[in-house]
Order: structure tokens, then sequence, then C-alpha cells
């Protein structure tokens, strides 16, 4: 059985800590025993049609907490960090539906549950946990959105995404510097990884680590060496 096999992921390092890049786009930090996870926007098919927009199937939320729910009972993490943009705006986060609530409870009991602030849910949300502009875990520090000329810095909100052999997947991205999440949420889009905002941000020997059934890690496209 392969290494990543056994981990659900591929590892990799930065800044000296040793993180593994799951399958299901979660990160799992093994030796804090740590699970972060960015961008559930759970409740976006109620805020869509609160604002006259399409009427989506509103499943997102429950497949979304399934797939969250799957990587805790998995991994048993002591300490759970959603790097902003949990929710899809602040009335999505005081409207949830009484079974997401109970669902989000049970999975925050006895455990660290830290809320990073997000550009769509930047005010503190009333289900309990922790909620900070940014979680400081040296050598690490987690937030929502990457700053430039910041190091060992874990972020999210750009929803990376490649592909190869003309399918589109979700990604990480990581270099010397910091790595990115993909959205978890299942109602998210994608930024492809060849946009500026995000090849500019990477250093040139970044690399992307594609979800969805398994992992697979590559030179970041758009980046020199991809």
């Amino acid at each position: 059985m392969s290494v990543e096999h056994q981990i659900g992921g591929r590892p990799f390092l930065l800044a000296g800590a040793r993180l593994v890049a799951c399958a299901s786009g979660a990160l799992w930090w093994p030796d804090r025993a740590l699970l972060a996870v960015s961008d559930l926007h759970l409740g976006k098919s109620e805020r869509i049609a609160r604002r006259g927009g399409p009427m989506l199937p509103p499943y997102e939320t429950r497949d979304t907490l399934e797939r969250l729910d799957a990587e805790v009972a998995r991994l048993g993490p002591r300490a759970v960090v959603c790097l902003g943009d949990t929710f899809d705006d602040p009335a999505a986060a005081g409207g949830l539906e009484p079974m997401a609530a109970d669902w989000l409870t049970r999975l925050m009991a006895g455990r660290r549950w830290v809320w990073i602030e997000g550009n769509h849910d930047p005010g503190p949300v009333r289900l309990g946990g922790t909620h900070l502009a940014e979680l400081q875990a040296a050598p690490l520090v987690f937030r929502h959105i990457a700053r430039p000329g910041s190091s060992g810095e874990v972020s999210g909100h750009y929803h990376p995404k490649a592909s190869v052999a003309g399918v589109s997947r979700r990604c990480f991205l990581y270099d010397s510097d910091r790595a990115i999440l993909p959205a978890f949420g299942t109602y998210t889009g994608g930024l492809r990884t060849t946009m500026p905002v995000l090849s500019d941000l990477m250093r040139p020997e970044a690399r992307a680590i594609l979800t969805g059934p398994g992992t697979l890690e590559i030179p970041m496209p758009g980046r020199a060496s991809g």
C-alpha cells in the first residue's frame, strides 16, 4: 500500500511543516492533528434564490457537510480551521436550516473550531467556536486571502483549478512560501491557475495538487516551470 493511499492524499512541506493535501480538498497537518478547509459557501443556493436568481437544487449544504463529516471521522482532528467564506453571506450564516446547524454543532463538539473571516462572511457566527481574522500556528499562519511577501501562509479564496487531458479539477497550489487551498464547497466555481492573480502570486517552482478520486501533483500551469 502506498504512503499516499494510507494518508489519503499527497504530502508536501511548507516552512518545515509536513502537510497533506487530501483528495477531498481538505488540508491535514498530522503533527498538530489540524484539519483545514476553505470556501464551503454554505447556503449558496438559498442566497441566489433570495436575491432573485435561478432556483437551484438546495442540496449543496448537505453534500458539503457530508464530505466534511467524512474527513473529520477519518482523521479525528483535535482542531478544525475553516479558512473563510464558510457561509455564502452573513444571512446564510444566520439562517442555516436546523439540520445544518445541528450537524455543525455535532462536528464541533470536543475539538477546537476556528472560523477565519472571509470576504463573504466577515462577522462572527452564532454557532460557537472561535472567530479570528487569522490564526497564527507557528511556523504557519492561516488566513483567507494570500498576502504577497508572506511566508508559511495557508489561505483559500481563489478556488484554484487546473486541467489535465481536458478535464478541469480543483487543486491545491504550493511553493516555498504558501499553500492555497481549493474550494471545499459543492456549489463553487474555480479560477484557472493561468490567471495572472494566481500566476503572479506563486513562485516559478510552484506545484499544483489536483483533487478528485485521487490526487495528482504537477507543475503549476501558468508558471515558468509548467
